[in-house]
C-alpha cells in the first residue's frame, strides 16, 4: 500500500486549479505552495476550519502570513487547494495500483482497500476528509466539488467496466452503485474518525468488501 507522499505534479496532473489557488511552474514556489498545502492540511485538522486563522498555518508553513496570500486570495481558497491536491493525488495513485488488476471488481477492491487504508494511517487527513471539508459555505461546496466528481467518475467507471467485464451485475445503474461504494467507505471512516473507542478502521475493510460484493458481483446463472 502505498504512502501519501508529496507529489505535486501527479496531484495536480489535469490542472484543475478551480475555485483554489494554483500550482507555481517555479520549482522553489511550487516547494513552498506545498510546504503551505502540508501546513494547513495539519492545522486546520488540529484547530478546526473557523478557529484556524492563516497565521497559524504561516506559522507552520514556516513563511510570513502575507506569503499566504501570494498563492492563495483567502482562507477558503487554501482549504480547497489542500482537497484538491489530496484527491487528485488519491486518484492518480488508485489508477497506477488499478493499472494491472485482471477484472473491475479486482479494481472497485484495490480503490476501497486504497482509499481507507491511505485515512486509516493519516488521522490528520481522515479528519480533514470527513469533519473540515464538511463547510456550509457554499463557496467551499462548489470548490470540492470538481475534484470530488474526478473520485465519482473513477468509481463509476469501474462499475460500468465491470458490466462490461461481466464481474458487475448488469441490472445495477452504475450512478447508484458509486452511490453505495462511496457512501460505504465515507460512512466506515467517518464512524472510525468520531468514534470515542480506538480501534484499527483498516480492521473494516473485509466487510465493507465482503458486502459490497454481495450487492453488485454478478451471479453465475
Amino acid at each position: 500500500m502505498p504512502s501519501m507522499k508529496t507529489n505535486v505534479q501527479a496531484a495536480a496532473a489535469d490542472g484543475d486549479s478551480a475555485a483554489g489557488g494554483r500550482v507555481p511552474d517555479d520549482p522553489r514556489k511550487r516547494a513552498k505552495y506545498q510546504a503551505i498545502i502540508e501546513a494547513a492540511l495539519e492545522a486546520f485538522s488540529e484547530y478546526g476550519y473557523h478557529d484556524c486563522p492563516v497565521s497559524k498555518i504561516a506559522r507552520r508553513a514556516n513563511v510570513a502570513d502575507g506569503t499566504i496570500y501570494l498563492y492563495f486570495a483567502n482562507k477558503e481558497e487554501v482549504l480547497i487547494s489542500v482537497f484538491r491536491e489530496k484527491i487528485n493525488l488519491m486518484i492518480h495513485e488508485i489508477e497506477l495500483n488499478t493499472r494491472h488488476c485482471n477484472n473491475a471488481w479486482e479494481k472497485i477492491e484495490t480503490l476501497i482497500r486504497y482509499h481507507i487504508s491511505v485515512l486509516g494511517d493519516n488521522p490528520v487527513m481522515a479528519n480533514f476528509f470527513q469533519i473540515q471539508l464538511r463547510q456550509s459555505s457554499p463557496k467551499i461546496r462548489s470548490g470540492i466539488a470538481g475534484p470530488l466528481r474526478k473520485f465519482y467518475r473513477l468509481i463509476e467507471g469501474f462499475v460500468s467496466e465491470g458490466q462490461r467485464d461481466g464481474t458487475i451485475d448488469k441490472s445495477v445503474d452504475p450512478n447508484i452503485a458509486r452511490k453505495v461504494v462511496f457512501g460505504s467507505i465515507d460512512e466506515v471512516v467517518s464512524c472510525w474518525v468520531l468514534s470515542r473507542r480506538r480501534y484499527d478502521v483498516k480492521e473494516r475493510i473485509d466487510d465493507t468488501i465482503y458486502i459490497l460484493g454481495r450487492a453488485l458481483k454478478s451471479r453465475p446463472e
